[in-house]
């Protein structure tokens, strides 16, 4: 089934796929974004994922012609794209790493969030640990990753009053989503741990360390490790 594609202002189209959070769906639209950078077309300057739609922001005067917009010239080409394209195919094989350090300081809703799941805060540790995620979208700030894969007797509710800070590399659960907030924010997700890495460098290139569509496990350090990292 091809997307639909809609016009986003006059240097932007938006490939819609669905309207659900879902991995099968999400897995589409990567393989979408990888079948569109593939056709290496001319004046595409950047491919944005989301849990259901890809945005393909491209350059208007690359697709100029008497017979259509330039939308509407650029959308003819991306659907070459579409039919052929797996879900499967050429997906990410590597699984980057990101150390945890779960409860106490670095997650203070740890306690509360195994009680609503009914388990002991070590054992939702260690299935958080043991989930195989995967970087759905980047976004809501530079260098989020809203995660799938959470295992579902660990879906939380938001918190009832969002915290105004929440520390960088707090790892975190708002209902079946996991993420990792990369600097210090506002939010209102429950914060089960923390990473000492940094999600995101504006001087570095690229500045996200993680990308749409890698796969993601984390890995349980203690507290101890953890400010090690931070030194």
């Amino acid at each position: 089934m091809q997307p639909s594609i809609e016009e986003l202002g006059d240097s932007a189209l938006l490939l819609q796929f669905g309207e659900r959070i879902d991995a099968d769906l999400n897995a589409r639209v990567h393989a979408a974004a990888r079948s569109v950078a593939a056709m290496a077309l001319p004046g595409i300057v950047e491919l944005v994922p989301g849990y259901a739609s890809l945005a393909v922001v491209f350059d208007p005067a690359t697709w100029q012609g008497d017979d259509a917009t330039p939308a509407q010239r650029c959308a003819r080409a991306l659907r070459g794209a579409f039919g052929t394209a797996s879900a499967k195919a050429d997906e990410p094989t590597e699984c980057i790493e990101i150390p945890v350090c779960y409860g106490g300081e670095c997650g203070p809703d740890l306690d509360q969030a195994a009680a609503h799941s009914g388990l002991t805060p070590q054992a939702f540790a260690a299935r958080h640990a043991a989930g195989d995620y995967r970087v759905a979208m980047l976004g809501f700030a530079a260098g989020f990753p809203y995660l799938l894969g959470l295992d579902p007797a660990l879906q939380q509710p938001r918190r009832a009053n969002p915290r105004t800070r929440v520390a960088a590399g707090s790892v975190a659960i708002g209902g079946l989503q996991t993420g990792i907030y990369p600097r210090e924010l506002p939010g209102g997700w429950n914060l089960i741990g923390r990473t000492p890495l940094a999600l995101f460098d504006a001087q570095a290139r690229p500045p996200n360390r993680l990308a749409a569509g890698q796969r993601v496990r984390f890995v349980a350090i203690d507290v101890d490790a953890f400010n090690a990292a931070l030194r």
